[in-house]
């Protein structure tokens, strides 16, 4: 069973670097370099279990982004002695949705399934403009 807390926020979270930004399919392996290379350069690293976890919740955040979020994502990391969070922006005010995954076709469905699984907290937050922000938080 699923223990991922989704809740929404009106505050603003603590700062962190933007350390990836895309528009196109093409820009997602980006998204993925620049969080393996956070992952990589903390101290204590994290286990290599986690920073996967994380490298994969990043690519299904920005890829959700792209395919409806508007077209485009800011990806910002931020990390605490016992958490990383990924924070995904999009133009999109509305509020990810789940879908029932499409076993035949290939058409997706899986995204927000396996990040609200992955994640041990998910806040989604309006803006920037009219988008909104999801923060991915993972134990370290």
């Amino acid at each position: 069973m699923n223990n991922t807390k989704i809740t929404e926020s009106t505050s603003t979270p603590a700062p962190a670097t933007t350390v990836a930004r895309g528009d196109s399919p093409q820009s997602v392996p980006r998204a993925r370099e620049a969080t393996r290379a956070f992952t990589d350069s903390l101290a204590p690293a994290p286990d290599p279990d986690t920073a996967d976890t994380l490298v994969l919740v990043v690519s299904e955040l920005v890829t959700n982004a792209l395919r409806h979020g508007g077209g485009r994502y800011a990806l910002a990391l931020s990390a605490a002695p016992n958490t990383m969070t990924a924070m995904v922006s999009d133009p999109s005010p509305a509020r990810p949705r789940e879908r029932t995954p499409d076993l035949d076709d290939g058409g997706g469905g899986f995204g927000w399934h396996m990040v609200r699984r992955l994640t041990s907290h998910l806040t989604i937050t309006p803006g920037p403009g009219p988008g909104k922000t999801i923060h991915a938080r993972l134990p370290r």
